[in-house]
């Protein structure tokens, strides 16, 4: 399998593509006036509780004070206690208080009108290990499999750590296959950054940033860098000298894999990333054999409707639906990645009568999502047809980040007919003449509306006029939107 990453800088945006098989897998952006704040550390200051929901409300100098839960708060509570019996987590109020200083990281960047996310249980990443430094543990990532790979680790992590370290650690699933030379490297990278944060913590003021992670550029070499990526190719040549520098520093082995892309069409245009970004925004995608999925996100969820379309197939009914879920499966996984959806998502497959076929289309689905960097839950197929699953978000999903609602529909995705408009106006021209005494009106609608007004509701018009006993000019505006309309006393 051969990946590849494209990082695309610019004075006012980095783009990340991530590319397996020619194919565009994930997206990530980040604009200089609107960075991502998720595993920034800052000293905040609690503004209030909220016991009802076992949380606080906590400035951290944001436009918006950020959200911290009773469950985000050092110490971190067992969840069962020595007999197995679930263990009740304090009371806000308990915890923290209004007022208070409290070093917190962001989780969760702002989502709409919410907030951003925090928690007071830092952790700090590097290529091969997360620093934890108020828990003494040692952990490792559940995508390494290998049991004996992953005793090696410990061993050597252990060894590395000595007697007396009080700070825990998790090894990353960038840490399979390293030796001790890479991880110790990596260990005193953290040692040394975590000194120098406690040292800016000492006096931090509320509302400042005491730790900034790296810029998009240097985090995709850091997380998304592993032996089965082939080549990174960068458009700039300040960022990429300075990311040949970074990966000197941690992967040097990997540093000839980086080059700087001089030719001379962009950079996105090679494995056509541009028109999959552009496909990505729409509702609908293709399937190869005629059928389609349709996605549609909610502010509760994001649904997927999977369609056969124009595939009839050449067998029978149920071979149809049963490989047009399997196509689907595949593509919704890619989908997910690629627009970063998150959340709790429903897939709606078409309905299977063989139990061997649900089984297949699930382990397919279960197959394609392993490659996501996202945490993943898959339920199983409901009686209904329905996969219920969830992916963790941290930040807002493509869609919402490259496009603003509709101002004549404000995100709706429809509009009142001209016909509708139409009625509305005749009703409010009744409206004010009740209201109002008066000889003359005016009415100003968008040129459509007036257009049909004219031309097929001259008898409406007429009769009103005659019963009002005034008399109604219609006036076209071509800034006004189909449902805008206003009806003017003279």
């Amino acid at each position: 399998m051969s990946d590849e990453i494209l990082i695309n800088v610019t004075l006012s945006e980095s783009r990340v593509a991530v590319v397996e098989n020619g194919l565009l897998q994930e997206l990530y952006f980040e604009r200089t006036d609107d960075a991502s704040y998720v595993g920034n550390i800052y000293m905040g200051r609690v503004e209030r509780g909220l016991p009802g929901m076992q949380a606080a409300f906590v400035n951290i100098g944001l436009e918006r004070t950020a959200f911290l839960h009773a469950s985000d708060i050092l110490p971190r509570h067992p969840e069962l206690n020595e007999h197995g019996e679930p263990v009740e987590v304090p009371s806000i109020t308990e915890l923290i208080h209004q007022g208070q200083k409290l070093v917190v990281q962001v989780i969760k960047d702002p989502l709409g009108s919410k907030g951003a996310r925090l928690t007071t249980q830092l952790s700090i990443p590097s290529r091969y290990l997360v620093l934890l430094p108020e828990v003494n543990s040692l952990g490792v990532s559940v995508r390494i499999e290998c049991e004996e790979e992953r005793q090696r680790l410990k061993g050597l992590l252990r060894e590395l750590l000595g007697e007396g370290s009080k700070a825990g650690f998790i090894l990353r699933t960038n840490a399979e296959g390293v030796e001790e030379a890479a991880l110790a490297k990596d260990l005193d990278y953290l040692r040394r950054l975590w000194t120098r944060i406690e040292k800016t913590m000492q006096s931090a003021e509320p509302g400042q940033c005491v730790y900034e992670d790296l810029s998009l550029p240097f985090r995709s070499l850091r997380d998304l860098m592993h032996a089965s990526v082939d080549k990174v190719r960068i458009d700039d040549r300040h960022a990429w000298q300075r990311a040949c520098q970074f990966a000197a520093d941690f992967f040097p082995e990997w540093v000839n894999r980086i080059e700087q892309y001089e030719a001379d069409g962009p950079l996105f245009d090679l494995y056509g990333a541009e028109q999959e970004i552009e496909r990505a925004l729409s509702r609908t995608v293709p399937l190869k054999s005629g059928g389609h999925i349709a996605i549609d996100q909610t502010e509760a969820m994001t649904t997927v409707d999977v369609n056969t379309g124009a595939f009839v197939g050449s067998r029978n009914l149920e071979e149809t639906i049963y490989k047009t879920n399997l196509e689907a499966a595949q593509a919704i996984a890619r989908q997910l990645r690629l627009r970063n959806l998150g959340g709790i998502i429903i897939i709606d497959f078409i309905d299977m009568v063989e139990d061997e076929h649900k089984r297949q289309v699930m382990r397919t689905l279960q197959r394609a999502l392993a490659r996501d960097h996202a945490r993943t839950f898959v339920s199983e197929l409901s009686a209904l047809g329905l996969v219920e699953m969830t992916r963790k978000r941290t930040t807002e999903s493509l869609e919402h980040r490259l496009c603003q609602p509709c101002p004549a529909c404000e995100g709706l995705g429809r509009i009142k007919s001209v016909e509708t408009v139409c009625n509305e106006i005749f009703r409010e021209i009744l409206r004010a003449a009740r209201q109002f005494e008066t000889g003359e009106l005016r009415v100003m609608a968008a040129p459509p509306v007036v257009n049909r007004i004219l031309e097929e509701h001259h008898r409406s018009i007429a009769e009103l006029t005659e019963q009002l006993g005034a008399s109604i000019q219609f006036q076209p505006e071509e800034q006004y939107g189909q449902e805008q309309f206003d009806v003017v006393l003279l």
